[in-house]
């Protein structure tokens, strides 16, 4: 069956650095684009990062909040989604979950969580000040 599966969360320092991986299967992982949420504490969930394929070139996107902070990356090849998460804040303590766009091939880059109808289990980040 379709699933995904995240890993690499954990407690770290602010200005310090984390790579959360989320593991497919069940799928062609190529021909889908996905994303990462969190949700903080009291928060609703939000969009992160998304990465669009087409062809051989991904599209990453970014929330404002994590521009230049955060990178996206789709390993094809070992069908692994990371999110590398550089100078860490307080403010990025959430819980974060990958998530499969529900529809194939290139699509425009979207946090809306209707497109997405694939998700982990979700893994948890903290940043202590």
């Amino acid at each position: 069956q379709v699933q995904l599966v995240e890993s690499g969360g954990g407690s770290v320092q602010a200005g310090g650095s984390l790579r959360l991986s989320c593991a497919a299967s069940g799928y062609t992982f190529s021909n889908y684009g996905m994303g990462w949420f969190r949700q903080g504490p009291g928060k609703g969930r939000e969009g992160v990062a998304s990465v669009v394929t087409n062809g051989p070139t991904n599209y990453p996107n970014y929330a404002d909040s994590v521009k230049g902070r955060f990178t996206i990356s789709k390993d094809n090849t070992k069908n692994i989604l990371y999110l590398q998460m550089n100078s860490l804040k307080p403010e990025d303590t959430a819980m974060y979950y990958c998530a499969r766009l529900r529809s194939i091939g290139y699509r425009p880059a979207t946090f809306r969580e209707s497109e997405y109808n694939v998700w982990g289990q979700g893994t948890q980040v903290t940043v202590s000040s």
